[in-house]
């Protein structure tokens, strides 16, 4: 887990310092996330499918089209029957992002992300925590400017960030 932070810090500090270039900050609710659809609590069909995603990222646009930056990813779940046994998800990733058609109002765009999932499992008085690969893979996303600093955005794909995700971006 030290090594993926140390390489997505590594290669984010990189692109950011190579030279000036834009950056947005985005927030968004996914739906459906890979944490449900493959089991990253170590089996039992007895999990309750959890509530969604939150994502908070930042994208660098590092040459035209092009964009890369980390994410953060948060959901939780718990057993069913069992109120006390509870998962939490953390999800790191570090996407790139190329922008297929612009204009001035919209942009449409795939996206493809790497990292970690880390489940955090509490159950009676202890818990554990065990690591899984993240990914999400998104085909198809559009973007609507809003303002000069303001977006809305909407995405088609899977991983741990969801099926469905929908947020904001401010540009910086």
């Amino acid at each position: 887990m030290k090594r993926y932070l140390l390489i997505i810090a590594a290669v984010v500090a990189f692109f950011t310092t190579a030279s000036a270039q834009r950056a947005e900050l985005t927030a968004s609710y996914g739906g459906y996330t890979q944490m449900d659809a493959m089991d990253c609590h170590d089996g039992g069909g007895d999990v309750n499918t959890a509530w969604g995603a939150l994502n908070l990222g930042a994208n660098f646009n590092i040459a035209p089209n092009f964009w890369i930056g980390p994410s953060y990813t948060f959901s939780s779940t718990s057993r069913k029957h069992h109120s006390d046994n509870k998962f939490y998800y953390h999800a790191i990733m570090l996407n790139g992002r190329y922008n297929y058609y612009r204009n001035s109002i919209v942009t449409v765009y795939g996206k493809v992300g790497i990292g970690s999932i880390i489940t955090h499992e509490t159950y009676d008085d202890e818990s554990e925590n065990k690591g899984y690969f993240a990914f999400q893979l998104t085909p198809v996303g559009a973007q609507v400017g809003l303002s000069n600093t303001v977006s809305i955005f909407g995405e088609a794909g899977f991983g741990a960030q969801g099926l469905i995700q929908v947020g904001f971006k401010i540009h910086l």
